[in-house]
């Protein structure tokens, strides 16, 4: 399959599947001015981002259920519900036997990963995290966590007692727009973590947002240089949507047909990086469409129906009253009737053999 893409401040561009290995063809300035595309120009790059996915990784998607088992948080980010500063939102944490009760539910009904996540909870109990990591790869399924920054004894801890992967946002490359929205923070220090959980031998996950304020196509198009540089195992891209708690709460939402473009370029510089539908695109963009567009990870939420309101980063996050089973049957069931299928292994990154143990 061959695909021109045109642009009024760019030559005419061939682009081939087979031409893409880890993202080498695509400088800085062809990516900016396919963010750029137009309409039809944009499912074109849907289209070609598709054969790349089928060439890479083939048709697998796989369903990981993610418990939000604290919505506390030290940070103070600007665009987060969750921000230390909303004093407006019901703060929780779910207990030992809450999370095992529902980590053992979803591992029944067919999740193979569990993905536990949470705020940079102050008094986040890491002895009872590692229990927990012990006790669901155990029970059968890998684990990934997503609990923010902390220092490198926390993720050894974390690793030994069995954690595969770690899901840590960059959200920006722009180091001033970084700073900006995440108070007394800066780029370099997110991105040395990264680094200390790439040798401590996780699978690292990073991601952005679309519709930032200040940000431009070039900062968008770092975000994704960024990500293939550090050849990152997964990448969650989606829209930014402001809360009504934050002090970005009257900046538009980001635009869906941009951030599935993101998506697209994403599959296209880093063809075996894992792809999540993002909830937060699939709130603003039917979830069957996402599927489409590549990604290959879609995370239900499996934590007990009675705190899931609370765990509001955005507003009006997509969520189901049904049953941990309900969910997976409907995903089952979505994922089918868009020609793909549910892998039936741990899911790790295809990007190199990583051990089940």
């Amino acid at each position: 399959m061959s695909l021109l893409f045109l642009n009024d401040n760019l030559a005419i561009r061939e682009i081939t599947a087979d031409n893409f290995t880890w993202g080498k063809p695509l400088s800085r300035t062809a990516i900016i001015a396919l963010l750029m595309a137009n309409e039809k120009e944009s499912y074109d790059l849907f289209a070609l981002a598709t054969e790349v996915r089928k060439n890479a990784i083939g048709d697998r998607v796989n369903l990981r259920g993610i418990i939000e088992f604290s919505n506390h948080c030290r940070q103070n980010c600007l665009y987060c519900g969750l921000r230390r500063d909303n004093h407006q939102v019901t703060r929780y944490r779910l207990d030992y036997d809450t999370i095992l009760n529902a980590a053992k539910e979803a591992i029944k009904v067919g999740y193979r990963t569990i993905v536990l996540q949470c705020g940079e909870d102050p008094k986040l109990d890491k002895t009872l995290v590692a229990k927990i990591v012990s006790e669901i790869r155990q029970l059968g399924a890998a684990v990934t966590l997503s609990c923010g920054e902390w220092d490198e004894s926390a993720y050894k801890l974390w690793r030994e007692a069995g954690a595969n992967r770690y899901l840590m946002k960059q959200e920006s490359a722009d180091q001033a727009l970084y700073a900006y929205l995440r108070p007394n923070r800066t780029l370099k220090e997110r991105l040395s973590h990264h680094q200390v959980l790439r040798q401590l031998g996780y699978q690292v996950g990073s991601g952005s947002m679309v519709g930032l304020p200040h940000q431009t196509y070039e900062t968008l198009a770092d975000d994704l240089c960024l990500m293939r540089d550090y050849e990152i195992e997964m990448s969650g891209i989606g829209p930014f949507i402001p809360h009504q708690e934050t002090p970005l709460k009257d900046t538009k939402k980001g635009d869906p047909l941009l951030t599935c473009r993101m998506v697209a370029l994403a599959r296209i510089l880093m063809p075996l990086c894992m792809l999540p539908a993002t909830t937060s695109l699939a709130s603003l963009h039917p979830r069957g469409k996402v599927l489409a567009l590549d990604a290959d990870v879609i995370m239900p939420n499996i934590s007990p129906q009675e705190t899931r309101q609370y765990y509001e980063i955005y507003p009006n996050k997509l969520s189901s009253e049904k049953s941990i089973k309900e969910t997976f049957d409907d995903h089952v069931q979505l994922i089918e009737s868009c020609g793909r299928f549910v892998a039936k292994d741990f899911g790790h990154s295809p990007k190199q053999t990583w051990l089940d143990s």
